[in-house]
């Protein structure tokens, strides 16, 4: 759909949220230009977990098939008690799951899914890829708003959308509210060989190991070749961090209170680096005249509710939806955006913080609390206390 400013887009920021935003225009008739700040077009970090909100924005964006076709469907999601090793309770992620919610829900590579995105980007007329182009802040002049590069560059457009992450440089000048909130808890990846990982923990789930102040995530990924392991710990640390190597001695040092079995996933694990997560406060500070944020620019979130990546891809839909519906005005079309996206991912920036201190890391009375409510929640309780959430399309309120 043709808009009456015909100027391309710009987009700072080529992950996962940049390139569904170019996707998510593209499907509108609009193109855009991607400047990334990197040398080349890539993604670090190992797996993410997509529920069934992330293929409805597939389906959207126009990479359906290309993402179903390299996602591994897992049949449960697994709470595991740390210290007992017994298992609380589970969610079946079966037929029935698929019917309420009409998708998935999958475990994929960050690599892999940002590889099905940027293909269908490079292979769109719409989309101008550039790298070595980072966006170190911006000007307007009311008909148009102008990048500036950190080369010196300047590239003008009809918009700019800020899809640059958690350290957004469009955001210090949209929100203006300084560095983002350092959690205290420390998280480490790692990626094994599906042959290294204990015969008996080769689940078809994603399995959280829940305990004091710590827990443990692992994962089928890339066709079962490898098992993703993410273990965090809620250790106070000061700074953010993002990474960087560490020993083995280090990781396991931060779990030694738990159940031997717990510890043997952690034993497996090589090659580990370690981030300190941060989040932020919701605002509703996204929008600057012709300038809107999207993704972790506009709501970084911690990582207890497997969101980020949904909820940027579902950012992609609503705004390209938002502005083919708005053609004629771009203030409207960022307003509703804004508007209607806000609210859920407030919700879900801060759920992820409770979770993170209710179910991942309790002790005491506290975990045993978790235990009995959760323990006691039928299949059906549990697709009902989900469906705000998985049954969202990135239009929905």
């Amino acid at each position: 759909m043709a808009r009456a400013d015909a100027r391309p887009v710009l987009i700072a920021g080529g992950g996962i949220g940049g390139l569904a935003a170019a996707l998510g225009l593209a499907q509108k008739g609009i193109g855009s230009i991607l400047l990334e700040k990197a040398a080349a077009l890539g993604e670090i970090g190992a797996g993410i977990q997509l529920g069934p909100n992330a293929f409805h924005a597939f389906d959207y964006l126009g990479v359906g098939e290309a993402a179903r076709n390299m996602a591994v469907y897992i049949d449960q999601l697994r709470l595991m008690d740390a210290l007992s090793a017994e298992q609380i309770t589970h969610v079946d992620l079966g037929d029935s799951f698929r019917a309420r919610f009409r998708n998935p829900y999958a475990v994929v590579h960050r690599g892999d899914l940002h590889g099905v995105f940027l293909k269908a980007c490079r292979d769109s007329d719409l989309i101008d890829l550039r790298v070595s182009s980072e966006v170190t802040g911006y000007d307007q002049d009311g008909s148009s708003v102008t990048a500036r590069l950190a080369n010196g560059d300047r590239v003008t457009g009809a918009l700019l959308i800020g899809a640059d992450g958690l350290w957004s440089n469009v955001r210090k000048q949209v929100a203006a509210d300084g560095p983002p909130r350092v959690s205290g808890h420390t998280t480490y990846r790692s990626v094994i060989p599906t042959e290294q990982m204990p015969e008996d923990l080769r689940w078809n789930a994603a399995t959280l190991w829940a305990g004091p102040k710590i827990h443990i995530v692992h994962y089928p990924l890339s066709g079962w070749k490898v098992f993703n392991l993410v273990v965090t710990c809620h250790n106070d640390a000061p700074e953010p961090v993002a990474g960087k190597p560490v020993s083995d001695q280090e990781v396991l040092r931060n779990f030694s209170h738990v159940h031997e079995r717990a510890q043997t996933i952690i034993r497996h694990g090589t090659n580990w680096r370690l981030w300190v997560l941060c989040d932020r406060d919701p605002t509703e500070r996204w929008v600057d005249d012709r300038v809107v944020l999207l993704g972790d620019a506009a709501h970084p979130m911690l990582q207890y509710f497997a969101q980020g990546a949904c909820q940027a891809m579902e950012d992609a839909v609503c705004l390209s939806h938002m502005l083919a519906a708005h053609a004629e005005d771009h203030a409207a079309a960022l307003d509703a955006y804004r508007a209607l996206r806000f609210p859920r991912t407030a919700r879900v920036q801060l759920l992820s913080r409770a979770i993170g201190e209710h179910i991942y890391h309790p002790s005491g009375e506290h975990a045993r609390i978790r235990n009995a409510i959760m323990s006691a929640m039928s299949q059906e309780e549990w697709y009902g206390n989900l469906a705000w959430l998985y049954g969202g399309t990135g239009l929905t309120a």
